[in-house]
């Protein structure tokens, strides 16, 4: 820590957080604008085409496994007022959140950093890019992977042919929206290991004392995120489990370079 950021008053760190806040937001609002202005294109071409067959998940478990689908049979429509209005607000806001996530995340990291030993911040050099890569993966990976199989699960799931699925555009977006947004944080999960291990509060060994523990959690957070499908579950589950591997192996490296600095003191 900076002798500079030590001595500094508690409202100046009031008047930085405030300002990194405003410098959030405005990239959140910039990009939000820019969603709303585009909002046809992308609906027809980003959400919309989730429902058609040729979209590249589909027509792969099609080529791959011989499991063809076809167009999903619901007739999308708007049932309040403001209905519309208020659905393309809160795809834009969120979307704006997530194309300047390396924005936002970049100013809380500004904020925090001075607060970190000159070793610490070496050791998490280039968090910014890491961070940012790991959720776009995972928004990646819920976009073309597991809100698909969401929407063509519920989308032509009947409890009997009488019933028609007159869904709403508001319910249909909210689906594919949550469930990406949610995959995207869910593979930030080395970060949070990464975090922990450095201050202590968990280790390899813990991690893989709770292994089975953290099974039953993943597929538990799987499920709420996705329909009540085992085998969307499961592709949801397989790349998180992979990444708490991948998070035993930073807190072994973690703990390797605390010993060995340990022994030079």
């Amino acid at each position: 820590m900076s002798e500079e950021n030590t001595n500094m008053p508690f409202l100046s760190h009031l008047e930085e957080l405030r300002w990194r806040l405003v410098k959030s937001i405005i990239a959140v609002v910039v990009f939000a604008i820019a969603i709303f202005y585009f909002t046809s294109w992308i609906t027809n071409n980003i959400f919309l085409a989730l429902a058609e067959p040729e979209f590249p998940i589909f027509r792969f478990f099609c080529w791959g496994f011989n499991i063809c689908s076809g167009r999903i049979d619901i007739d999308f429509q708007s049932v309040e007022m403001s209905g519309q209005f208020s659905t393309n607000l809160m795809m834009a806001i969120i979307g704006g959140l997530i194309v300047a996530f390396p924005i936002v995340f970049h100013q809380i990291w500004g904020f925090i950093k001075p607060g970190l030993r000159q070793s610490e911040v070496k050791s998490v050099r280039g968090i910014v890019f890491f961070v940012s890569l790991l959720f776009f993966i995972g928004i990646a990976f819920g976009y073309f992977v597991v809100a698909p199989l969401s929407v063509q699960f519920l989308g032509n799931w009947k409890m009997v042919d009488q019933i028609e699925n007159n869904i709403t555009i508001n319910s249909y977006l909210k689906t594919i929206i949550s469930t990406v947004f949610f995959t995207g944080l869910l593979f930030l999960l080395p970060v949070i290991i990464l975090i922990f291990s450095k201050i202590g509060i968990i280790s390899a060994k813990f991690l893989k004392k709770f292994r089975k523990h953290a099974l039953v959690a993943i597929l538990i957070v799987s499920a709420i995120i996705t329909p009540p499908d085992l085998f969307t579950q499961v592709i949801v589950s397989l790349p998180i489990i992979v990444l708490y591997e991948i998070g035993i192996i930073i807190a072994k490296r973690i703990e390797k370079k605390r010993y060995k600095a340990s022994l030079k003191k």
